[in-house]
């Protein structure tokens, strides 16, 4: 009953033309989605209305909340229902607080019958934060730096995974699997990249999943589902048992990012996009 009255509210919803506007914020901040098909782009665009509609968005810190931020951020999200188009998928997403940069969070407060041992430190800066049955926390201008692919990583990728793992009830690394052996196989290849992935750190190697991963299986999953949108030529080659859990579950493979323009020699020495040296690589 109540599914059938879900799905009659989203029919009602998706009868409502989809703005111009929205489809300049997704085509200027959303650079996936360029390379999309013609039939993915159409489906994200009602998986996007469905969510603005459902989903409660809040400006903090003194940002205003326009529909660009909000239409940007929403369309990020919903790029991880793309294959699957199940948006229960985000039913632990109540509201999201959008700040308008890294916002740092307060310090740990002692229990009523705690004492402190150790000073209590200051809050840690966060680019986002997923709280299991409370809000998403986003830094607009990280989400909007991700969505351009303009830095490493996509933090709205990231807490989104983060609340697509609880929607099970449980934090774990482990989102909704349809059946035991899908849980034991999925169990299995996650465990032997985690370990993989924590082993390499340890030796030095270099890893195609950003070391965050190696924190616990619930960053994990997130980090893993980052790499499998952002850079997914990179983790097939990286970990193919891995990224064929990430496609089956997601049931979809993305279309990689175009390779990075040829360096071209400098008549001076040196390499750069325009000739020169080009600046130097950061960590």
């Amino acid at each position: 009953m109540f599914r059938w009255l879900t799905d009659r509210r989203r029919r009602r919803i998706l009868e409502t033309p989809f703005p111009a506007e929205w489809d300049a914020y997704i085509a200027e901040n959303v650079a996936i989605t360029h390379r999309l098909g013609v039939a993915e782009r159409m489906k994200l665009r009602e998986l996007v209305q469905i969510f603005l509609a459902e989903k409660h968005f809040e400006g903090c810190g003194g940002l205003e909340l326009t529909d660009e931020v909000k239409v940007t951020i929403a369309a990020q999200a919903c790029v991880l229902l793309l294959g699957r188009d199940d948006p229960s998928l985000y039913d632990d997403v109540g509201s999201i607080l959008v700040y308008p940069s890294v916002v740092r969070s307060p310090p740990r407060k002692l229990g009523i019958f705690e004492q402190p041992r150790a000073p209590i430190g200051a809050g840690v800066a966060l680019q986002g934060e997923a709280i299991m049955g409370g809000p998403v926390i986003l830094a607009w201008d990280v989400a909007l730096a991700g969505g351009r692919e303009e830095a490493h990583g996509n933090v709205v990728f990231h807490e989104l995974a983060h609340k697509i793992d609880m929607a099970n009830g449980a934090v774990d690394g482990a989102p909704p699997l349809p059946n035991r052996a899908r849980i034991r196989r999925w169990s299995a290849v996650f465990s032997a990249a985690f370990d993989r992935l924590q082993r390499d750190l340890a030796a030095g190697w270099p890893t195609a999943i950003d070391p965050y991963g190696a924190t616990n299986e619930a960053e994990f999953f997130a980090v893993a589902t980052e790499t499998f949108f952002t850079r997914p030529a990179e983790l097939r080659a990286a970990e193919p048992a891995l990224y064929a859990e990430l496609a089956a579950f997601y049931a979809i493979e993305p279309p990689a990012p175009p390779p990075p323009p040829p360096l071209e020699l400098s008549p001076f020495g040196g390499f750069g996009p325009l000739g020169g040296f080009g600046p130097l690589p950061l960590n």
